[in-house]
């Protein structure tokens, strides 16, 4: 399965329009942490050898890089492969393209070069098909 959940929900909701402030402020929109799914399917593999790949989409902050960020994302997360994307000037989410480093919880790290979305889904195949572990 593929999804990109929020990270965050709205607490509540209201039941008519939110008008504009005469003042011009903003109304406050209180979140609340959405469960953590790919975590959660992490830790509970359904079926012995099953691999579990995920994505993140990173922009990196002040304190650390894409990658940094998405190394630590693998080792929270608990899943095998973790495709990581920089976000932003056309990346992840815009355009038939992508690039993506694509980091293994073997400590293994995959380049894949800006190319069709098509190309990548390719490579991630490829990485995770050797991972399979197959019973009997």
């Amino acid at each position: 399965m593929a999804a990109a959940p929020a990270d965050f929900r709205p607490v509540g909701t209201s039941s008519y329009k939110i008008k504009k402030a005469d003042d011009g402020s903003a109304p406050t929109i209180v979140l609340a942490q959405n469960p953590d799914i790919l975590h959660e399917l992490a830790a509970t593999r359904g079926k012995p050898g099953q691999v579990v790949v995920g994505f993140a989409a990173e922009t990196g902050d002040a304190d650390r890089s894409v990658l940094e960020l998405g190394r630590a994302k693998l080792a929270r997360k608990g899943c095998d492969l973790l495709a990581v994307n920089y976000v932003g000037e056309g990346g992840a989410f815009e355009g038939t393209e992508n690039s993506a480093v694509v980091l293994g919880s073997d400590g293994s790290s995959t380049e894949v070069p800006r190319g069709s979305k098509e190309k990548l889904a390719n490579v991630l195949w490829d990485l995770v098909l050797p991972r399979i572990k197959r019973e009997g």
